[in-house]
């Protein structure tokens, strides 16, 4: 079983009610497969709550994110959908504030905290290609936004196109609406 916010494993006989970003869920695999996720448990006084990933590296940023003070799991979750983990990496070690704001319920000063604090943690997977891919993708989805896209729809469509390169705005903006077109 799986939803927008979480997956249900079942282990010998157990469901465990897994918490993961909307990019896991969309790569999981569909009822009865087999699935392999490597998990945070989360204890509180009043729930024990797992958060699950496909691999290492998104867990690490999660846990990376959670470390933050003012980013609970859920910012965490919302930071880990706003693009991958290299390019949301690469937006942390040049401190790019401006894009991890765009995430929901991260503002400005929490965003400006998140770089501050895991910009020295976090090594140099950077490169200004990556950051110039990510502001375009930002651009290309204001822009779908404003053409009345629900921003689900426009994050599932840069989804679907992110393994290319795209020279200019307007040519990635062409590939999201044609992908649009064909999720209808």
């Amino acid at each position: 079983m799986r939803s927008e916010t979480f997956v249900v494993l079942d282990v010998h006989g157990i469901g465990l009610k897994i918490y993961t970003n909307a990019q896991t869920v969309l790569k999981c695999a569909n009822v009865g497969e087999e699935l392999e996720m490597v998990c945070h448990l989360r204890v509180r006084e009043d729930a024990m709550d797992l958060y699950g990933f496909l691999d290492e590296h998104t867990l690490r940023l999660f846990e990376l994110l959670n470390s933050v003070s003012g980013v609970g799991p859920k910012s965490a979750l919302s930071l880990l959908d706003l693009d991958s983990v290299p390019n949301i990496t690469a937006a942390i070690f040049e401190r790019k504030a401006d894009l991890l704001s765009r995430a929901s319920g991260i503002g400005k000063k929490t965003a400006e905290r998140i770089v501050l604090e895991l910009s020295a943690k976090i090594g140099g997977l950077t490169s200004k290609e990556v950051i110039q891919g990510m502001e375009m993708s930002v651009e290309v989805e204001d822009a779908l936004l404003s053409l009345g896209y629900t921003r689900p729809e426009v994050r599932g469509a840069l989804h679907v196109i992110k393994d290319t390169n795209y020279p200019t705005m307007e040519d990635k903006l062409k590939a999201a609406l044609k992908a649009l077109g064909k999720g209808k």
